[in-house]
């Protein structure tokens, strides 16, 4: 859950954010056609993608890669309560702040690697120094203006030139200007055991939802909501057959935020409770 959200907006997309998130979460990437610089100031993350997971402790920093619908931020067992600082790269603005001259980093390189979809960002002196700018400006908004906005994103931009790791950066930037086209059934695929709505399904798919949902039938041959509850369902046995996992968290993990509400459905599928399904498993 998020406790609290800062924002800043450069020509109408949030530009910089620093948020407050109470374990436990899971938050699905909802933005396909983006780059984001993540520092974290407080806890811990898991972040996850088709290709790579890695945790991102304090004070230390990712740069995600644009154009997926496959990841997700966790929340860290181990932390109660998760504080970071968001820096997002929309095209059409650094296209806006560049006009045509736009730095080598979001060039294409001539090699290019489609596996790498995040990476650590070496947080040297200039970029905590960076951070802590940032967090005087969130402290003190009435100091903000757009030409302000526009120094601090070309800035973090620089700092990101100039780091060790340079071009691999340049490797996830440099997408942001060839994003990646997903099938309908990818999309989908990648969210059933998130906390989405079908409403929100369907926006991610580009469709008004009476036609997500003719779609979704003609895939799966069932309604959106019953397929992917039996999944989400089936995901959750499949996990207390082979893990010792708290009951709550494989809810969790599987896409239902009530515990009851997950009970319940669980019963009406298997005909007993979650922990006498497990038990039951053992004793086989």
């Amino acid at each position: 859950m998020i406790t609290e959200r800062k924002q800043y907006q450069l020509f109408g997309n949030i530009i910089f954010e620093k948020v407050t998130i109470e374990a436990p979460f899971k938050i699905p990437n909802p933005v396909p056609n983006e780059a984001c610089f993540l520092y974290m100031l407080e806890g811990q993350i898991d972040y996850k993608t088709q290709q790579k997971s890695i945790s991102v402790p304090e004070n230390e920093a990712v740069l995600l890669k644009c154009g997926t619908y496959f990841s997700q931020m966790k929340g860290n067992m181990l932390s109660k309560n998760s504080q970071i600082v968001f820096v997002h790269f929309h095209p059409e603005i650094l296209k806006k702040i560049y006009e045509t001259d736009l730095p080598k980093i979001f060039q294409q390189p001539k090699l290019i690697n489609q596996t790498i979809d995040v990476t650590h960002i070496n947080t040297d002196f200039l970029i905590q120094k960076y951070i802590e700018g940032l967090l005087f400006y969130f402290d003190n908004p009435i100091l903000i203006n757009e030409d302000l906005l526009v120094l601090k994103l070309k800035e973090i931009i620089l700092l990101l030139c100039q780091t060790k790791n340079a071009p691999v950066i340049q490797q996830i930037l440099s997408q942001l200007f060839s994003p990646t086209s997903f099938t309908f059934k990818q999309v989908v695929e990648s969210y059933f055991y998130q906390h989405i709505t079908i409403d929100e399904l369907a926006q991610l798919t580009n469709l008004s939802l009476s036609s997500f949902k003719r779609e979704f039938k003609k895939n799966y041959t069932d309604s959106p909501a019953n397929y992917i509850r039996n999944k989400k369902l089936e995901k959750a046995a499949e996990l207390l057959s082979i893990s010792d996992e708290r009951i709550t968290n494989i809810a969790f993990d599987c896409g239902f935020n009530n515990l009851a509400n997950f009970s319940t459905l669980f019963h009406e599928k298997y005909r007993q409770t979650p922990s006498n399904f497990r038990l039951n498993q053992i004793a086989k």
